[in-house]
């Protein structure tokens, strides 16, 4: 490639970046790539695309042991390999299809580790040592996140692992113990449990995933502990004391009351958050100031320097791949002049892909009374959903917000049965500030699992039907 001018420069190909390229793409805009590994980042490689690759093999793995409640008879074992195969298919077919729509829309890939050398100029250097210097009118910093580690206690992907790690490994480990009770870690304590692995889920909050509705988290977890996980939430893993073995780990609990329990297993999968990847891209030297580790941007991605953006789990808040596309988008529609919609992060729906799925946006009613609201509540269970019952998935429910004096849908919080999908209704219906007695009275189709919505909706002013 012998022209290194661009009009942008996009440094991290992830699911932020390459959708900033392509659409800086539609839009006219001559456009460069730089990715040191493969453009689709830990998304499409390491995260979203694969872990829920492996998570639907799981699923499926219960149905067909529960195959006598549909009327189905015979005997399905996992084969590991074969579920590891399909997630790899899935996610080179993926992969491919990112590399065409970033040659469509003509943006420049390079390959290498990039680093700024000034506001909008790119350093990238290659496997083999060879330097490349970009310039642009604009950059977008979209480097993403890696897994954060524990003081004392590193990684070794044997025994301490963490979500990369579990994407290669070639087998499934007879128990687990998971450390950090949010998405990640529960979507893993669920995936392990449905494969036959003794699975125990240590939380320091008080409750598993503590971003989420309390009510909707404690569901979840009488469901999990059911299942057959231990569950210790409000409860501190003392690292001091973990003793990594050559045949496990080992570790003391202690609970919020001070009593304390033995915990082990043969890996230690930690998942306590993420860590942007924010060393030795040239911030400091540029001079890009950082709030709390991340990047500070304003509401359209632009940093403290001009012509320099970024966007991502670089600049923190939800650390989610649907989140860093709309901020990508919104960064290349403010270079080109345009004046895209600002990001709410109110309408940002967040799912945990664990079995039942949990799905939230908004506000919960807690921090709707804080924020001044007077709200009113619908809640509706699935076991009153005739779809629900044929799929024999009909745990969990439906919670609605709403203003009590405007009506106005303030959030909505559900664990069940398609929730991934269902939120997707309710992101809708807030974008269009929509209220609960619309959503009422807006037609379902019969026999669905999302009549649920219409129920919780009917339930705010006290009219579900089904309950």
């Amino acid at each position: 490639m012998a022209e290194t001018t661009y009009d942008v420069i996009i440094l991290g190909g992830g699911t932020g970046g390459y959708v900033a390229a392509i659409r800086a793409g539609q839009l006219g805009l001559k456009t460069a790539v730089v990715e040191a590994a493969k453009v689709g980042g830990t998304c499409l490689h390491q995260g979203c695309i694969p872990t829920k690759a492996l998570l639907h093999t799981a699923e499926l793995l219960n149905t067909f042991h529960h195959a006598e409640d549909f009327g189905l008879s015979g005997n399905v074992a996992l084969n590991y390999a074969g579920a590891v195969s399909k997630k790899d298919r899935v996610v080179q077919q993926l992969y491919r299809g990112v590399q065409f729509l970033l040659k469509k829309n003509q943006a420049d890939v390079y390959a290498g580790r990039g680093r700024l050398t000034g506001p909008t100029t790119v350093e990238v250097e290659a496997k083999d040592g060879t330097k490349t210097t970009l310039t642009g009118k604009d950059v977008i910093l979209a480097t993403g996140s890696v897994p954060r580690s524990l003081p004392n206690l590193p990684f070794d992907g044997k025994r301490v692992i963490n979500s990369d790690h579990v994407l290669q490994m070639t087998e499934v480990p007879k128990s687990v113990l998971v450390l950090g009770a949010g998405a990640i870690g529960v979507e893993f304590a669920s995936m392990y449990n449905d494969f036959g692995s003794q699975v125990t889920l240590v939380e320091m909050l008080p409750h598993i995933l503590p971003q989420d509705d309390e009510h909707i988290a404690a569901e979840l977890a009488r469901l999990l502990t059911r299942r057959g996980i231990a569950i210790h939430a409000g409860a501190k893993l003392s690292v001091d004391q973990v003793k990594v073995g050559n045949h496990g780990v080992e570790g003391v609990v202690e609970a919020a009351d001070g009593k304390t329990v033995k915990v082990a297993g043969d890996v230690l999968l930690v998942a306590v958050g993420r860590s942007p990847v924010s060393d030795q891209i040239g911030l400091e030297e540029v001079g890009v100031r950082l709030d709390r580790g991340f990047v500070a941007v304003d509401d359209h991605y632009r940093t403290n320097i001009p012509h320099l953006y970024a966007i991502g789990d670089l600049i923190g808040g939800y650390l989610l791949a649907h989140v860093a596309t709309h901020e990508g988008i919104i960064a290349v529609e403010t270079i080109a002049g345009q004046s895209p919609e600002v990001l709410n992060s109110a309408r940002v729906p967040r799912v945990t892909y664990s079995r039942p799925e949990v799905a939230s946006l908004g506000l919960t009613a807690a921090e709707a009374e804080r924020e001044g609201y007077t709200v009113k509540e619908g809640v509706f269970p699935f076991k009153a959903n005739g779809r629900s019952l044929i799929l024999g998935e009909a745990e969990g429910m439906v919670k609605l917000v709403a203003d009590a004096k405007t009506d106005a849908l303030l959030g909505a919080h559900m664990v069940g049965p398609n929730a991934s999908e269902l939120i997707n209704e309710m992101a809708l219906a807030r974008f269009l500030e929509g209220t609960a007695w619309e959503i009422g009275e807006s037609v379902h189709a019969h026999p669905t699992v999302a009549e649920v919505l219409h129920e919780a909706a009917l339930a705010v002013d006290e009219r579900a039907i089904h309950m």
